[in-house]
């Protein structure tokens, strides 16, 4: 029986990649690596760690995902700073879904020594 891959696109297990920052089991990184995680969470429709993930500042108070969404890939196109050793950084991405892709430019900031998302800017 073979295990799935995460969802982020990295050749690793679900349990051992996201899926790990999703059960709360280990801190996230980087601003990539959270980024990653979120997109496995939109893809699992994990709106708790999607909300636990948002800065306080600019977190909605729900989010309703759409259960009929299927999201069929991310590419990271590049990112800055972001590190283990900075407080703020931004990821740009695409990602894929049945019928389109969403291309965006995202900041991330340390809440607390935690990365979460703050927001994006949409391109295309």
């Amino acid at each position: 029986m073979t295990t799935p891959l995460c969802p982020c696109g990295r050749s690793e297990p679900y349990e051992r990649c996201c899926g790990r920052f999703h059960a709360g089991a280990a801190a996230v990184p980087s601003a990539e690596d959270l980024m990653r995680s979120r997109y496995s969470a939109f893809v699992k429709g994990d709106a708790g760690y999607l909300l636990r993930t948002w800065h306080p500042r600019t977190r909605p108070a729900r989010l309703d995902l759409d259960p009929g969404m299927r999201w069929t890939g991310l590419e990271i196109l590049g990112t800055s700073d972001g590190s283990p050793f900075h407080a703020t950084g931004t990821v740009t991405f695409r990602a894929s879904y049945r019928g389109g892709s969403l291309h965006e430019h995202s900041r991330f900031e340390r809440v607390d020594g935690a990365w979460v998302y703050v927001d994006g800017e949409f391109l295309d």
